[in-house]
């Protein structure tokens, strides 16, 4: 459940994940390191040399002790004070008691105040100021004495040096490792643009460079699109000459036909013209989305003709909502005719049609909508599939397709690197078909 949790909040590119790979293991080192040394090495140290000067302060507190006086006191130690580097006073009687201080970053001093409170009767406080000496207050048997004295007598001259350098090393090092992994990965990048491209019907300059791993990943795709663009060119090549070489025999027909009583040729006439339009609708099938390049276009602008051009012809074609703004690369001819096969099924089926257009930053979505019977949910993938006609769930009296229409506009739609979504309409109660393409 919680890795369920975490997976969503991970980065989702390779090189996000890869840097996150690199930088939460040396993180955790430096951490566990630094905490390891604060805890165990400074503080050990800061003890043994607490422990050191609270021998040198029971040395001056029995001196004072057998003074006469405050003053005898401070004349007995001096002396030891000199070679000790200390400095001692007397607090004043009626003084306020001192209290701690202590910065918010110190360690040491907190660790030298704990170590004196345990092994120091008499102890009262320590101060650790900003300038880098120590005063330590303990009662005697003349009054509160306080000791200043150089810092370094209890801590260690530069305790962050270590986690500094630690720190300055480890991000060289990282530094040094994004640049070598962003190296490693650009093959990578590379090979994902190339299929990505090849995927929106693009062939993009690739050649396999990096590691064996990725330049035998490379290898295998460059094959594997080779493969696809013969096959797709074997594909283009077979229907097309069929498609013409039936249209001579076809024509013959229809000469032949014209010459007889229009009467007995007005059904052979008939089935000549679905034979035709059966013929194109392999020859649009065979050249898919490849007989233009990619270009800037206004999916809109582009709508709003095709609407105008079916409303001429006396059909019930309405412009729906537009929303967004933008250019889109497309390939104008193919997509157009991707968007006139939707409406004329749209027209075929019901009696209106209504396409609308939106416009995101990531996608652009053309849906066409009719009042038609619609297609039920469990045929709507055989719909998109070639030579597949639904025609029994349709309307018979409107006539009967080879099966390619919704095949060719779903063929567009993946040779744009989009994809075409089949559904019901809920305002017009007929089928309601989605071209769906990535900016």
């Amino acid at each position: 459940m919680f890795f369920k949790w975490l997976k969503r909040y991970m980065p989702r590119s390779l090189y996000a994940r890869a840097a996150l790979i690199l930088v939460v293991p040396i993180v955790a080192l430096q951490i566990v390191v630094s905490v390891v040394f604060i805890k165990r090495d400074l503080e050990d140290v800061t003890v043994q040399m607490t422990a050191t000067i609270q021998r040198e302060f029971e040395l001056l507190r029995q001196v004072a002790d057998a003074a006469t006086d405050q003053q005898a006191a401070l004349v007995q130690m001096g002396p030891l004070l000199q070679p000790l580097n200390m400095q001692a006073r007397f607090l004043p009687p009626g003084a306020p008691l001192p209290e701690d201080q202590f910065s918010l970053i110190e360690f040491s001093g907190r660790v030298v105040r704990e170590e004196l409170q345990k092994t120091f009767p008499g102890f009262l406080a320590a101060r650790f100021p900003a300038d880098r000496t120590v005063q330590v207050y303990f009662g005697s048997a003349h009054g509160l004495m306080e000791l200043s004295f150089d810092r370094r007598r209890v801590t260690a001259a530069a305790p962050h040096q270590l986690i500094v350098t630690m720190l300055l090393f480890g991000f060289l090092m990282m530094l040094i490792s994004f640049l070598y992994m962003r190296n490693q990965l650009r093959p990578i990048k590379r090979l994902a643009n190339a299929a990505e491209a090849f995927g929106r019907g693009r062939a993009v300059p690739y050649s396999p460079a990096g590691a064996l791993e990725v330049r035998a990943a490379g290898s295998a795709f460059l094959d594997m699109r080779a493969r696809l663009e013969r096959q797709i060119e074997q594909r283009t090549l077979m229907l097309s000459g069929v498609s013409h070489d039936l249209r001579t025999p076809l024509t013959r027909m229809k000469l032949e036909l014209a010459m007889l009583d229009e009467e007995h040729a007005a059904p052979m006439l008939r089935d000549v013209d679905e034979m035709q339009a059966l013929l194109d609708a392999f020859l649009d099938f065979s050249r898919g989305a490849t007989v233009s390049e990619p270009e800037p276009v206004d999916p809109q602008d582009l709508v709003r003709t095709i609407i105008s051009d079916w409303q001429r012809q006396d059909k019930q074609v309405a412009l729906g909502e537009m929303s967004g703004t933008g250019e889109v690369m497309l390939r104008r001819q193919p997509l157009r005719r991707a968007v006139e096969n939707l409406i004329s099924n749209a027209v075929r089926y019901g009696s209106q049609a209504r396409v609308s257009v939106a416009l995101t930053d990531r996608s652009m979505r053309i849906r066409v909508e009719d009042d038609g019977p619609g297609i039920p949910a469990g045929q709507r993938g055989d719909a998109i599939r070639p030579f597949t006609r639904l025609d029994p769930a349709r309307n018979q009296d409107r006539g009967s397709g080879v099966g390619l229409g919704l095949a060719i506009v779903a063929d567009i739609a993946r040779a744009h690197g989009g994809t075409l979504r089949l559904g019901e309409s809920t305002d017009l109660g007929g089928l309601k078909a989605d071209i769906v393409i990535a900016r």
